[in-house]
């Protein structure tokens, strides 16, 4: 990225294009004396574009700059199996890309990015709802329907909406460091990191709700994750058989006891990370898990990304 001037951001708006996708790709790069970044959004021809559910968008630049941008965010639109991406968009697309401009789709905006054959043998992402039809429409992208956003180099691609904004945080993150980012996120009110392995609808890993079954043992089991929580353990505090108990839990939850009670110690472990200092071997032990290994092994699992890194993203 250039030193003596601001980043260029073109936010492409298509026929459809839903308002919270435009909203977060236009807002966060907002130009502010802490933001140095330059916003235009442009559309296949100056004038009214046609949103979705009513909303319409007055746009005062062209096509010409996605020549201008060095970084071009498409934002997601309505029924994207239904639209056919205007030829003009392609190849301004396909120019911008060579070139060496960064691309980055909000939800469905990566049809437009697949339609100009830019995901081609990568792996990209898109809203949840519609990762069968990217499957389906373009089987030359290896579509991950599980992650909140997919980092492939110049050209990423990013899950629903609100996923956006991890994408726009993630791209600050790249070009300017964690500090940025996570001062653009305090003025969003927006968590500083998710990580794009995260999966794309659980922002927490324990299910909620989970109604009142063995709620005051759920709730006795979250101030004691470091004890020795086994499903014995659980039962006895329940005064029910393990057998009972196992069975009600997994109908009323979804999971098992001991599913639910790994995922209560990394959702422990992700606030330790995020507000402490204390060490892995510190955190392991508060959370019940015991052995750096064992945080690494889990919190990888269920996070997509390992505790150092997860730390090493609130730390300015």
């Amino acid at each position: 990225m250039s030193t003596d001037r601001d980043h260029r951001v073109a936010v492409l708006v298509l026929d459809g294009a839903k308002a919270l996708d435009v909203g977060i790709a236009a807002h966060v790069f907002a130009k502010r004396p802490s933001m140095p970044y330059e916003v235009r959004v442009c559309a296949e021809h100056v004038g009214t574009v046609d949103g979705w559910n009513g909303l319409a968008y007055a746009v005062s630049h062209d096509l010409d700059t996605l020549a201008w941008a060095d970084t071009i965010l498409v934002p997601g639109y309505r029924n994207p199996a239904d639209v056919t991406t205007p030829p003009a968009v392609i190849a301004a697309l396909r120019a911008a890309h060579e070139r060496g401009a960064r691309l980055a789709a909000i939800s469905t905006g990566a049809f437009t990015l697949a339609a100009a054959g830019l995901l081609d043998g990568q792996a990209a992402t898109t809203h949840w709802h519609y990762t069968d039809v990217l499957r389906d429409q373009y089987p030359d992208v290896d579509v991950d329907e599980h992650v909140l956003f997919v980092d492939a180099g110049n050209v990423l691609t990013s899950a629903g909406a609100a996923s956006g904004i991890d994408l726009c945080l993630h791209l600050i993150r790249r070009d300017h460091g964690v500090a940025l980012a996570n001062h653009v996120a305090r003025r969003l009110v927006s968590a500083p990191y998710r990580s794009g392995g995260q999966a794309q609808y659980v922002p927490r890993t324990i299910p909620e709700p989970l109604g009142d079954v063995f709620a005051a043992t759920r709730a006795w089991a979250l101030d004691h994750l470091d004890d020795d929580l086994s499903l014995a353990t659980l039962a006895r505090q329940a005064n029910v058989s393990a057998r009972t108990f196992s069975r009600r839990f997994t109908a009323g939850t979804g999971i098992t006891p001991m599913q639910w009670v790994l995922r209560a110690r990394i959702d422990r472990a992700r606030e330790l990370l995020e507000r402490t200092d204390l060490t892995m071997s510190q955190v392991a032990e508060a959370t019940g898990l015991r052995s750096d290994a064992n945080l690494r092994r889990h919190f990888g699992s269920i996070i997509g990304t390992s505790p150092t890194a997860y730390r090493a993203a609130f730390q300015e």
